[in-house]
């Protein structure tokens, strides 16, 4: 995403005492911002609605969907933060009145009359490159363009912009794997009839990749989704001759392997997959697991054995 010349809006606020004091509380809230990233990456997800669906990109969204995203985002992060509500704006936050805007476009953000001369918490998000940004400013009579639209609504100028004071910028957030596969890897993926078999080649095909559960929830389109990656049928057991493991962050020890394997390691509600290849305790790169000694398979190179059962978690 391409940055603004001026990223904090410091100057042009040092005297705006309810502004600073918005954004202490919000970075108090959220100091890493993983809250923030949780709630774009959940509203995306719970727009494209993937489970039933099977989308996962914006472009597949229709207009008004599209529209609705800027007040799911308002709606979940209200849900997320318990921003108490405003008496004319959306939120109270520190007992100061914010109203927040979403825009997919940065900078795009569009201002209605009752939020001039007061704070808004701005956002935008991007989904292909998995970044977001929020910020504070205060719309005044210098930062935002003159001319109204046919609604009464304007948008900040590029003064405005550059009055931001950025609370996160272009962070990042849980990517969207089909969004960063190349194209022939998808189609690889959806060119199998069944749920079982495309969520097989999606562990094929995202090696070494962490997965998101909403993700196998939109590949498998099933509700027993998560099942699907067991033993006993699923792509553990369907892919293990093959020499995959396949990693869940929710269990201590699949995220202990993870580290050991010197793969990312998943966080909860994500997978990891990966080929290991059989080998001996005298190797640097040895992991003791299933009785054996194994690596992480090299790129190209062939798994000639069965890889080994996890440990019951």
């Amino acid at each position: 995403m391409e940055r603004d010349p001026i990223t904090t809006g410091e100057a042009a606020v040092v005297d705006d005492v309810e502004l600073e004091e918005v954004v202490r509380t919000l970075r108090d809230f959220d100091p890493n911002g993983s809250r923030f990233a949780g709630v774009f990456r959940e509203t995306f997800d719970q727009l494209y609605d993937g489970q039933r669906t099977g989308r996962y990109r914006w472009d597949q969204l229709f207009k008004t969907e599209k529209t609705h995203y800027g007040t799911l985002v308002e709606i979940n992060l209200q849900r997320e933060f318990q921003f108490a509500d405003g008496q004319i704006l959306d939120y109270s936050i520190a007992n100061i009145e914010v109203d927040c805007k979403y825009s997919f476009r940065d900078g795009g953000w569009m201002l209605p009359p009752e939020c001039w001369d007061r704070l808004i918490m701005v956002a935008s998000a991007n989904d292909k490159l998995s970044t977001w940004s929020v910020g504070v400013v205060r719309v005044s009579e210098a930062n935002r363009k003159s001319s109204v639209n046919r609604d009464g609504k304007s948008t900040l100028s590029l003064e405005g912009r550059h009055a931001v004071r950025w609370v996160f910028r272009d962070a990042d957030f849980p990517p969207n794997v089909l969004l960063q596969l190349p194209q022939e890897a998808v189609d690889a993926i959806y060119s199998h009839r069944t749920g079982q078999a495309r969520l097989d080649e999606l562990f094929r095909q995202a090696q070494g990749r962490l997965i998101h559960r909403n993700t196998i929830a939109t590949v498998a389109q099933q509700q027993d989704y998560m099942k699907r990656i067991r033993y006993n049928g699923g792509s553990r057991s369907n892919l293990q001759a093959e020499g995959y493991l396949i990693l869940g962050g929710d269990y201590k020890t699949h995220r202990d392997l993870a580290s050991e394997f010197a793969v990312p390691v998943p966080d909860q509600g994500e997978v990891i997959s990966f080929r290991v290849v059989s080998t001996d305790r005298t190797d640097p790169a040895a992991v003791a697991l299933g009785g054996g000694y194994w690596r992480g398979a090299l790129s190209g190179e062939l798994s000639t054995t069965a890889a080994p059962r996890l440990p019951t978690v």
